[in-house]
């Protein structure tokens, strides 16, 4: 198993945002529609129908449930949970001090803004095959640090890490749910849950369509496609690394997306030895080996070419490992999360040095950020005019305006206070 070797020129990339048909888009708009009218009973029918529930079983995790799984997994897990919550953290309150309200003074009076939480957030943290209580830690913390007044987080199946996970981020209402049926609970709300402001967290194509539905109704972070890593090398690279960072990204899904550049063919060969070399003992070969066929590598004659194809891919996770990797990573512009140097592997961006893992994917890296303690604050705009007299040009700049556009009860409106 190996990555395709092509030219740079041969290149010829098209973003992969669109991850589910529109055989999905009506399935999940008909659930939507049933729990908008019926809603609990909607939820928990759904939930119970593909398998997130037993019909005796609530929708609800408790507190008390949610302490319990706690106590029961290890003190080291624990410790480990409680260190990457931490960091998460640090990370989230630096974003929110490095912004502050605003206060400016304009004829007259004052104009600025002011930074609020918004009220209520949905957390999606994914179960399935691999559960992510490291989603519960990225998705619920930031938006605890925002100052959010009500988290719900909803996910399959959690299991006691993911419990405990949601104990320590300090969820406020947990869904044993999945699917498009847990985003229209926190969508719509139901008896116990309030409509959320916003929606975020990773998911399949059920949640991501039903996300894309709900986003004219509820605010929404992204919609994420599969997930992506585009290493950018020259021969100073260690190809192991190389090979076990590709294959940590492809382990991912099948639809997960590989991708080397280098300078160095020797070293794309090289790596693509380790790979098979690698896979022979990895214990998700049988998704990693899948996703590593559709992936590619990139053969170009510079760094600086380098950068064209990786600015074009705008790829979910980007990582430099090259000479002078912090001159060249000034020279990236287009990245969901970016890793300077070889020793900044990508994994630990996924597992809470402090930035968040919900990156943007499909090339919306060219307008999207991550995930982020911003995803859950407004800045609202305010004005107060405390001299009228002193705000006279304002007021006729603004009549004048107003005429301009034809809008003269706007022109009138300015000029009563002139």
């Amino acid at each position: 198993m190996s990555m395709k070797i092509i030219a740079a020129h041969d290149f010829d990339y098209k973003p992969r945002t669109q991850i589910y048909d529109n055989e999905t888009i009506a399935s999940v708009r008909g659930i939507l529609e049933q729990i908008k009218s019926s809603q609990a009973q909607a939820v928990k029918n759904y939930a119970v129908t593909f398998g997130d529930i037993t019909g005796d079983q609530s929708l609800f995790v408790t507190k008390d449930e949610l302490k319990v799984a706690y106590d029961t997994i290890s003190n080291e897990d624990r410790a480990v949970l409680q260190r990457t919550a931490d960091r998460i953290k640090r990370f989230a309150e630096a974003q929110l001090n490095s912004i502050q309200d605003l206060k400016l003074p304009i004829d007259g009076g004052f104009a600025g803004h002011k930074i609020m939480p918004i009220e209520t957030a949905g957390c999606y943290a994914p179960g399935g095959r691999f559960p992510l209580p490291s989603s519960v830690l990225m998705t619920v913390i930031p938006a605890k640090v925002a100052g959010v007044r009500t988290i719900t987080l909803s996910s399959p199946k959690p299991t006691n890490h993911t419990l405990a996970a949601a104990h320590i981020a300090g969820a406020d209402i947990v869904l044993r749910i999945g699917g498009a049926q847990a985003i229209g609970a926190m969508a719509y709300g139901i008896d116990g849950v309030p409509a959320s402001d916003i929606i975020v967290g990773p998911g399949n194509r059920f949640v991501t369509a039903a996300k894309q539905i709900i986003s004219g109704h509820t605010a929404i972070d992204m919609l994420a496609g599969p997930s992506e890593l585009a290493i950018l090398a020259d021969e100073t690279a260690d190809p192991k690394i190389v090979a076990a960072d590709l294959l940590a990204q492809a382990e991912h899904d099948t639809d997960a997306w590989p991708i080397l550049i280098s300078t160095s063919l020797d070293l794309i060969h090289t790596v693509n030895n380790e790979i098979k070399l690698q896979l022979e003992t990895l214990p998700t070969a049988p998704i990693a080996s899948v996703s590593i066929v559709k992936g590619i590598a990139v053969h170009v004659s510079t760094i600086d070419e380098g950068l064209k194809v990786l600015n074009h891919l705008a790829a979910e996770h980007v990582e430099i490992i090259c000479a002078h990797a912090e001159d060249v990573a000034k020279n990236v512009t287009h990245a969901g999360g970016l890793f300077i140097g070889q020793s900044s592997a990508e994994v630990i961006g996924d597992y809470g040095a402090g930035p968040n893992h919900t990156l943007p994917t499909g090339g919306t890296a060219r307008f999207k950020a991550g995930l982020s303690v911003f995803n859950f604050i407004r800045m609202t705009t305010w004005i107060n005019i405390e001299n009228q007299s002193a705000a006279q040009e304002l007021y006729n700049d603004s009549a004048h305006l107003g005429r301009i556009e034809g809008l003269e009860a706007h022109a009138r409106a300015a000029k009563l206070r002139t």
